[in-house]
């Protein structure tokens, strides 16, 4: 633990629940604080350095959106990831992002498709100056959500929501599975090709390849050799 805790900068006075919730993100995005890790409070607040007060009330809602767990008689520690996390996880984003295009395709035109490029734009342009995971994270989600937020379909966006950090959690582990801090800049071109086309069934079957990009990577880099 001392030695994951080396990446952590004392952290100015100023909101600091949000920048706390910001820093420690980022360092279990990137690996730093490893998954399945153990956090004590008094040893981030000190890397940190700040008082306990905002520290928990930056863990409560690290613990909220999954990336942390705490368990009862033990303490807290930073989220891990099992097969069975996996393959739930690749069946359902599957299943969700085939039903948004699927509501959102008549409701595509010149402007949203623009919106999608631009993403894509800002996507890509993260990955090439990769030096922030967390970031390529991020534009990546947004990228994903186009489709939910094109869809106007209210419980689709709100499964969406629920399921992103556990996606968070997922893309982190693929970037490190891959040993890179993105995923590849060409990645999702046919994704984008196919989203401003006119076959919607030919959009419907890449998001099953697209999906499972990694996946094996990901179970071989959570089990071992």
């Amino acid at each position: 633990m001392t030695t994951q805790l080396a990446a952590v900068r004392p952290l100015a006075d100023s909101t600091l629940r949000g920048r706390t919730v910001d820093q420690l993100r980022k360092l279990i995005v990137s690996g730093e604080l490893s998954a399945g890790s153990r956090l004590t409070e008094m040893q981030l607040a000190e890397a940190l350095g700040i008082s306990r007060g905002p520290l928990r009330e930056a863990i409560r809602e690290l613990v909220d959106i999954g990336l942390v767990v705490s368990k009862p008689y033990k303490g807290l520690f930073v989220r891990d990831i099992t097969l069975k996390d996996l393959n739930e996880l690749y069946s359902l984003r599957t299943a969700l992002e085939q039903f948004a295009f699927r509501q959102c395709w008549d409701k595509r035109d010149a402007a949203s498709i623009e919106d999608l490029r631009q993403r894509n734009v800002a996507l890509s342009k993260t990955i090439v100056d990769g030096s922030d995971p967390d970031e390529a994270i991020q534009r990546e989600l947004d990228l994903h959500s186009w489709c939910y937020e094109l869809s106007d379909h209210q419980l689709l966006q709100q499964s969406w929501n629920r399921m992103k950090p556990n996606l968070q959690f997922y893309f982190a582990m693929h970037q490190q599975a891959h040993g890179r801090k993105g995923p590849l800049r060409q990645a999702h071109d046919t994704y984008i090709e196919l989203a401003c086309g006119d076959d919607i069934e030919a959009m419907i079957r890449h998001l099953d390849d697209h999906m499972r990009q990694g996946l094996e990577k990901t179970k071989s880099f959570i089990t071992g050799p």
